[in-house]
């Protein structure tokens, strides 16, 4: 019973990113590129107190320290742009699917041995993707949103790949962020930013995804990892979009349409499928 509630509040955490990244920049009005730098600088100071306080070092000697920080600013621009037009449950879906199929590729790629029933529910998962990127008669689809939330996944499905290695993973975390954090600052300085587009209630959204969603999210999720494994640990990720999709329609009065609710349906049914066991 702990393992399970220690990871439906990791769950829950990973899904209110969406929810306050929409809430800040949407309804609130901040700049997406200035809500995802207070993130990575509050996730940073969190994550670094954390260390001092469990006195463990700096560690800044891993030649994979640079690939992490970067696949995590990937991770971080990307689906900040992509929630200025896409809805909580439908970004938290593009993301983790493309997660998915970024590890599936490594895979692929790395030699391992993929099965039949893993590559039909990849190719599943890979078509309710393109059903929900298809073009709609209706409206427009935001795809330069969808874009970068695509390009977000990529991010953080190396971002994953990366710290499977990881000896310390909570420490690999830690300086991933702290790493990163003055790489943000800088562009900040380049990138078009809004200043004026900031305010009180954005910084506050920003500061608690980034250090309680973000920073105690992801070291409260490497705790218990060892206990779910791996397979266990990918499947209860699906369960990402649905609770995003209800936290936007109750915080954010967002609808959810029926050809969502099918695509949905195909996406996480397929890398269930992909996921289960022989």
């Amino acid at each position: 019973m702990r393992l399970f509630l220690l990871t439906a509040l990791t769950m829950v955490a990973f899904a209110a990113n969406s929810v306050l990244n929409r809430m800040a920049i949407v309804d609130g009005g901040m700049d997406a590129i200035l809500f995802a730098v207070v993130r990575l600088l509050a996730g940073a100071g969190l994550l670094a107190g954390l260390l001092l306080w469990q006195r463990k070092a700096f560690d800044f000697s891993s030649v994979k320290r640079p690939i992490g920080a970067l696949s995590l600013l990937v991770y971080l621009f990307g689906f900040s742009l992509a929630y200025q037009a896409l809805p909580s449950g439908v970004g938290a879906l593009l993301l983790f699917g493309m997660v998915q199929m970024t590890m599936f590729f490594a895979a692929v790629t790395g030699g391992e041995v993929i099965g039949r029933k893993r590559w039909l529910g990849t190719g599943l998962a890979f078509a309710g993707l393109c059903w929900m990127l298809w073009p709609s008669g209706e409206a427009a689809s935001p795809f330069v949103a969808m874009g970068s939330m695509l390009i977000a996944g990529v991010g953080w499905g190396v971002y994953s790949l990366v710290g499977r290695s990881a000896i310390d993973p909570v420490q690999a975390t830690a300086m991933n962020f702290i790493i990163a954090a003055p790489i943000g600052l800088v562009l900040l300085l380049v990138l078009p930013v809004n200043m004026a587009a900031i305010s009180g209630a954005g910084v506050a959204l920003a500061i608690i995804s980034g250090a309680i969603m973000s920073g105690m999210g992801y070291a409260l999720w490497y705790a218990v990892v060892p206990d779910l494994g791996a397979t266990r640990a990918a499947v209860s990720q699906l369960t990402v979009p649905v609770i995003a999709t209800f936290g936007g329609v109750l915080f954010l009065s967002e609808t959810v349409t029926l050809e969502f609710a099918l695509s949905t349906a195909l996406v996480l049914g397929g890398v269930g499928l992909a996921l289960r066991n022989k």
